[in-house]
Parts: C-alpha cells; structure tokens; sequence
C-alpha cells in the first residue's frame, strides 16, 4: 500500500457511488479495502487504482468481513452495499429489510469486533423525509417514510444510536438526494437519468411515470464522494447530514434536457405513477456546508453531458461511434 493516511473501508465499493467513494479517497491518500459481491458492482469500476485498493468478493454478512477490516487495520467504514430498488422493496419488503437492515447491523457488528472507530452510512434523503414536509428538506424534518425501503434507512439510525451506546462506535448518516453521473449502469438498478440516456442515444422509447411534474434534486457521484471523504474525518458525529443541491428539477423537464443531450426526439410515453414514490424531493445542505465544509461542485448540465458521453462510450452496440470499453484490470481480490 502506498497511501499515507489511514486505511478505510467501502461496502459496495465496486458499485457505482461507492467506486466514486473509492476513487476520492485514494485520491487522498487512503488505502481502501473494498468489500462488494458483485452482485451489481463490476471490478472494471476499480481498474484504474491499482495497489492501493484491495477487493474482498463477499456479502456484507459473511464473516469474512470482520476478519478482514482487522487485518487491513481499517479505521472507518464507508456503508453504502444495499437494495436500492423502491419498486422491488414495496413488492419484497422482507427481503428489503432483509439486506438493508440486517445486513447493517452485521456491518456494525463486523466493524465493532474488528475495532473500528466510526462508520459514515448511505442514507436516502430522497426518501426518508416522505412527502409530509415541502422542499428542500432540512434534517430537523420528521422522518416519514412511504416506502420500506425508505423505512429500512430510516431504521437503521436506531441501530447507529444503539451500539453507539453500546460500544462506543461513532457514526455519520449522509442523506443523499438523487445520485446520478458516470458508472451508473442502465441494466442495473439504474436512475432515471442514465434510463433515459441509454434509451435515447439507441433510439428506443422512454417513459416517463405520472405526469412529469413530480420533481427531483439531483446530486453528481463525484460532488457525493467528497462528502463522504470529508464524513471520515473527526466531524458531523452521531448525526445524520443531508447532501444535495437543494435544487428541483422535474421529470418532464430532465427528459427535455437528456433529449437535446442525445440528439434524440423528446417525446416520452406516459404510464401511471408508481407506488412508494415521492411527488417532490429536494434536500436543504446548510448542515453539510457548516460541519463538513461541503457544497456541491458539479451542475447538472455539467454532469448530464458527461454521464451522457459515459453512457455512449461505455455501452457496447448503443452508438456506432463509441470507443471500446476499457479492460478489466481488477485489483487483488483478498
């Protein structure tokens, strides 16, 4: 390992917030320990990092995990492996819970037994706060979930709270709004954004789910990985954060951008509006400014083009003109 400073942790590392994680924090000096099934991760997202990213191929719950945060000497776990899919969890609520619930608390266990000092949390400012509350959404907004897959984030802020006490093991909860940028991959458990480029750049039908005017604060992956860089440190303890742009954007108008994007006629289909999801979501991030010294960087025209050129270059068979994928060049597996 050649990082000077302490080695962390990233569930989900290979996937695609937590492969921008990884990348921010090696950029920093940390060696990192990624811990990912592959489920949804690709060891491609890890390629460019060479040494100084070590890739344990284990779910979150196999003991493995602990022994493996001990010999690595971590000192901060960055939690973001979960279900993301709120279609599926209204559908599958156990097996919802099941992963994003369970599978937390074996990480606090894991982290506890192996020694670790604190671990920053993927939480869903996009859902957790419901529809109760107008936007954008502060942290002192009761928690109000529509969904069980928002209800499972939620959930999880008592176990925090409970081995806190109970072990002394710190925690911060990053609220994200709506990550999108490059690596998200449309055939998996995608965002709109990378749904409707891929479908507009190979010419085939988007759809848009209601009537368009439900809204969306929208926050690119890099601008989210310095948050979580900046979480790592002694600061924002005990206490969930929100990381957004405060910014509404609607569905309809976002089609409207990624059309113009891609070169693509903006002529979306309409279906019925999907249960479990918010009407409107935005979330204030005046707390992340004041104690981690954080805003985001990237705007969203900045970042639909570059997630656009992404997707084109990284799809195979979407665009003729695309270049080839880069290979495989994974990091050690332990």
């Amino acid at each position: 390992m050649t990082g000077a400073r302490p080695p962390i942790a990233v569930t989900g590392g290979a996937g695609f917030i937590g492969s921008h994680v990884t990348t921010a924090l090696v950029e920093a000096g940390h060696p990192v320990l990624v811990i990912d099934d592959l489920s949804t991760g690709r060891v491609a997202n890890l390629a460019a990092l060479g040494s100084d990213v070590e890739l344990l191929e284990a779910d979150v719950a196999d003991p493995a995990v602990s022994r493996a945060l001990g010999t690595f000497g971590v000192s901060v776990v960055c939690h973001l492996a979960a279900a993301i899919d709120v279609r599926a969890s209204v559908a599958d609520p156990a097996n919802d819970a099941l992963r994003n619930v369970v599978g937390t608390v074996a990480v606090l266990q894991a982290a506890v037994d192996a020694g670790v000092g604190k671990v920053v949390f993927a939480s869903s400012g996009g859902s957790i706060y419901g529809s109760a509350t107008p936007p954008p959404v502060a942290e002192t907004a009761p928690i109000a979930p529509e969904s069980p897959y928002a209800a499972s984030k939620a959930a999880v802020e008592l176990w925090f709270a409970t081995f806190r006490r109970l072990h002394g093991l710190r925690w911060t909860a990053l609220a994200l709004a709506n990550v999108y940028g490059p690596r998200q991959d449309p055939a998996g458990e995608a965002g709109v954004i990378s749904l409707f480029a891929d479908r507009l750049i190979a010419g085939e039908p988007t759809m848009i789910y209601g009537d368009g005017s439900q809204t969306r604060d929208f926050v690119h992956a890099a601008d989210v990985a310095a948050a979580f860089r900046a979480a790592c440190g002694p600061v924002a303890e005990d206490l969930r954060v929100n990381i957004g742009t405060g910014v509404e954007t609607s569905v309809r108008r976002l089609h409207t951008m990624m059309a113009e994007l891609c070169g693509a006629p903006d002529e979306p289909g309409r279906a019925p509006a999907r249960p479990g999801e918010l009407h409107r979501s935005a979330l204030d991030a005046t707390l992340a400014g004041q104690l981690l010294g954080w805003s985001p960087a990237v705007q969203l025209a900045d970042g639909l083009a570059e997630t656009v050129e992404w997707i084109r270059g990284s799809m195979p068979g979407r665009a003729a003109e695309a270049p080839a994928a880069q290979p495989a060049r994974g990091p050690l597996r332990t």
